[in-house]
């Protein structure tokens, strides 16, 4: 475990107080005073898990003196309290100095931003479109009981069920920070319902997470933009045939496509493609730069590739399994319903962090 000095732990919590009183000033400009808060948000937790460190420490070393017994009159019996005392805050200490070390970790900026959900059906047909279809309401019931909003971006539903290919905004606290380690191929095995000799199939859906910029984080230039405008096709009722509202997008520097047809009116097509153009084009610049950071993708559970093999759905058994940190649950209804989701992505957070720590303290 990395040990944090009480002079870096000074330096935190005096940095939280000049902050905090910074605030205050009567002269203080608005653009200034948003700065401060948002500065202080983002120090106050890690300024109170310090307190806490230094908390324990110091009582820890008042207790090393009363049971050390270094004062002749001593009780025996607060030698024994202090003693007792100690194991207990020996048990605390390195929780509270592994809760300091994740708040100094350096911090992911996407973390805190909405994400946008992309699920595909792969290999497998229509029993891939069904599967791509069980994800995509796993992932509603989570964001549910998250407290998150999903909005449906563009669906391309399958004939039998499912989804081709299906695209949702999800917004809330802390949603790409937990959604990010979805992003890869997800393998179901099961028998079909179209199966009448009960053989058990493996198919296949690609999940990718992309944090959803704000409009001021991607620059995009009109010049840039090739736009067509054509009739919108399939299910949709009449003004499929009579309106030409579909939307079809190409960034000509990165040949980035998008396409939305799925509302009635070209500007609400126009306006979700360029939401989803923009995470596109984030994303690209994400890679970009974790790539130039060596060791940055090592640490982390997976690289986001989205042709790995992240996690299986074995029906016959009812499990569950991550291949990335060889967890295993047999609990495969819970956790397509969604809320026992929880229990793999918390897993998945915990090992990162995990890996980050130990780069940061030179052990791997």
């Amino acid at each position: 475990m990395m040990h944090i000095s009480a002079e870096r732990i000074a330096q935190i919590e005096a940095r939280r107080d000049e902050v905090q009183a910074s605030m205050t000033r009567a002269d203080l400009a608005p653009e200034e005073f948003v700065r401060l808060s948002k500065e202080y948000a983002e120090i106050e937790p890690v300024a109170k898990a310090a307190h806490e460190v230094r908390r324990l420490r110091q009582e820890l070393s008042a207790l090393e003196y009363m049971a050390g017994g270094e004062d002749a009159d001593s009780d025996p019996l607060m030698r024994e309290m202090a003693q007792e005392e100690m194991q207990l805050i020996k048990s605390r200490l390195p929780d509270a100095e592994r809760a300091l070390a994740l708040q100094l970790l350096p911090k992911d900026a996407a973390d805190a931003r909405p994400a946008m959900l992309e699920i595909r059906a792969g290999t497998g047909g229509d029993e891939a479109a069904l599967f791509a279809g069980d994800l995509f309401r796993m992932y509603q019931r989570y964001a549910d009981a998250q407290g998150w909003k999903m909005e449906l971006i563009s669906a391309n539903a399958s004939e039998v069920g499912g989804y081709k290919e299906v695209v949702a905004s999800v917004t809330g606290t802390g949603v790409f920070a937990k959604l990010k380690f979805e992003s890869g191929v997800h393998r179901v095995q099961r028998v079909p319902v179209t199966e009448s000799g009960g053989r058990i199939h493996t198919s296949a859906a690609t999940v990718a997470v992309l944090p959803e910029p704000e409009e001021v984080d991607v620059q995009i230039a009109d010049s840039d933009l090739k736009i067509d405008i054509y009739r919108a096709s399939g299910a949709g009722g009449q003004h499929v045939n009579t309106t030409d509202s579909a939307v079809r997008i190409t960034h000509l520097p990165s040949g980035i496509v998008v396409t939305q047809q799925d509302e009635r009116s070209q500007h609400k097509n126009k306006a979700k493609a360029m939401q989803v153009l923009r995470a596109r084009l984030y994303e690209m610049e994400r890679e970009r730069a974790q790539s130039e950071q060596a060791g940055a993708r090592k640490a982390m559970v997976g690289s986001g590739d989205r042709s790995e093999r992240i996690r299986t759905y074995n029906f016959p058994q009812g499990r569950v399994t991550d291949h990335r940190i060889n967890l295993t649950l047999h609990r495969l209804p819970e956790i397509l319903e969604g809320p026992g989701l929880s229990e793999v992505i918390d897993a998945l957070v915990a090992e990162d962090e995990a890996a980050r720590l130990a780069q940061l303290d030179g052990v791997a």
